[in-house]
């Protein structure tokens, strides 16, 4: 059991350590990396996923209303922890809600249960990023922008998936590798993109951001664990939700505080020690659902 957590956590903190290290040893722009990998790399990933997926319909819906129903939940709770202890709630309630189910909840999935779970995670992907983008705006900057959502080129990628699945359309034989390796770039640059932009902060931001860091994957426990209880989803799925609930807070977070000017440098912390913390909580997470 032991040897199959460390299968499935050493290579992905592996490429996240590695990338760390290069970036403190040698500082990297990844902007442009990173605007590419959600412009073509990641949009080919989904797009792949949905349209050529196998799991069952049910399974994907039972997915989608999982993981909107932690999202919420997680919000609420933090929300209230907040109020109740006057802290900030534009970091801290974004941070709780929204976690890295893209860099590091992909790459879990599959090493965790195959290439044939990979639409769930797609799944629990595009949620995310839906809130994030809707309610997620609307907390950080106070307004939504209808425009960065139906440009967004996860969204778009997402409704051509839906529309190749709910047509049985299959992309031509001679196009769908090349589509294929797109999306295989996306897992590998966004584990590197996230050692180097944790390798951008010191010691001092991730003392700064425990809290927040702590707060997202304890709030998504306690939301996903009666509900699994109560739904008792297939057990793939109800591994898969664990998983998901337990994944620290989502670099987007930083990114939007940092678009609209609001405490960017907390945002950060709060990335930076949930990603440490999860080198620890990911692998117990791994040993109950296994």
């Amino acid at each position: 059991m032991i040897l199959r957590v460390l299968e499935i956590t050493v290579p992905v903190f592996a490429v996240i350590l590695v990338a760390y290290a290069y970036g403190r040893w040698r500082p990297v722009d990844m902007g442009p990396a990173n605007r590419l990998n959600l412009a073509l790399f990641v949009p080919a990933l989904i797009f792949y996923a949905l349209s050529e997926q196998t799991a069952g319909g049910a399974v994907l819906v039972n997915a989608a209303l999982a993981s909107t129903v932690i999202v919420l939940g997680s919000g609420a709770l933090a929300w209230l922890l907040c109020r109740w202890l006057g802290q900030d709630l534009r970091s801290l309630v974004p941070a709780a809600m929204f976690n890295n189910c893209g860099n590091m909840g992909l790459p879990l999935v599959t090493l965790t249960f195959g290439q044939q779970a990979l639409p769930i995670g797609i799944v629990f992907l595009i949620v995310t990023t839906l809130l994030q983008f809707t309610l997620g705006l609307l907390i950080v900057s106070g307004r939504l922008d209808w425009r960065v959502l139906i440009t967004n080129p996860l969204l778009l990628a997402t409704l051509a998936g839906l529309l190749a699945l709910g047509l049985d359309w299959h992309a031509p034989a001679m196009l769908l590798p090349a589509i294929k390796m797109l999306g295989d770039v996306a897992i590998p640059l966004m584990l590197t993109a996230l050692g180097i932009r944790l390798a951008e902060g010191g010691l001092s931001q991730w003392r700064d951001g425990l809290l927040g860091g702590l707060l997202t994957p304890l709030t998504g426990l306690i939301v996903a664990a009666p509900l699994i209880w109560l739904f008792d989803p297939e057990p793939p799925l109800a591994a898969a939700i664990l998983l998901y609930a337990a994944l620290p807070p989502a670099v987007m977070n930083y990114v939007l505080a940092e678009q609209y000017g609001h405490r960017p440098q907390t945002s950060a912390s709060i990335v930076a020690a949930g990603h440490v913390l999860a080198v620890l909580i990911m692998p117990a997470v791994l040993f109950v659902v296994l």
